[in-house]
């Protein structure tokens, strides 16, 4: 990372910002391809490594995308603003990025858990999964990340 001053490399601050953020952006790729997605998702921490939950339809262009390649970055970012300084202008911001593999999750059960886990992230945990029509048939995804960094510019970091 060009700038270390910025750089996050506490654990806890990293799931500090992925908890403040409301969408994350998935990378896929295939050989002529580079394909982001911005994402509704849930995570868990599970053996020291982040699990993101999502769901999305029976088909689709990342479906197709992930039946080839498997690996994939995450991005989530959260936009504080723009301030003068006296070296121009600059961005106040605070992000994270993650490289892993996405699979799905087969069993209905862990369907069930995984979106279990995107409610309970958007404060709906008590919302009942048998209302969801079509549960059985969700397409579920889990993306365990292998790595993940984190980089900041705050304005409480900084004297401006």
């Amino acid at each position: 990372m060009r700038r270390s001053d910025r750089e996050i490399k506490s654990f806890e601050e990293i799931l500090d910002i992925l908890n403040r953020c409301n969408t994350i952006r998935v990378g896929f790729s295939r050989e002529d391809l580079a394909y982001v997605v911005p994402l509704s998702f849930g995570y868990e921490v599970k053996d020291g490594k982040i699990l993101i939950y999502y769901h999305c339809s029976q088909i689709g262009e990342k479906n197709q995308i992930l039946e080839k390649n498997k690996k994939v970055c995450v991005e989530a970012d959260i936009f504080h603003g723009i301030m003068e300084t006296a070296n121009g202008i600059t961005t106040l911001y605070e992000s994270i990025i993650g490289f892993g593999k996405c699979e799905e999750v087969e069993i209905v059960e862990e369907r069930k858990h995984g979106l279990s886990v995107i409610l309970k992230y958007y404060k709906k945990d008590d919302y009942p999964l048998d209302r969801c029509k079509g549960i059985e048939q969700a397409k579920v995804f889990r993306i365990i990340l292998d790595s993940i960094t984190g980089k900041r510019n705050r304005m409480e970091d900084k004297q401006y």
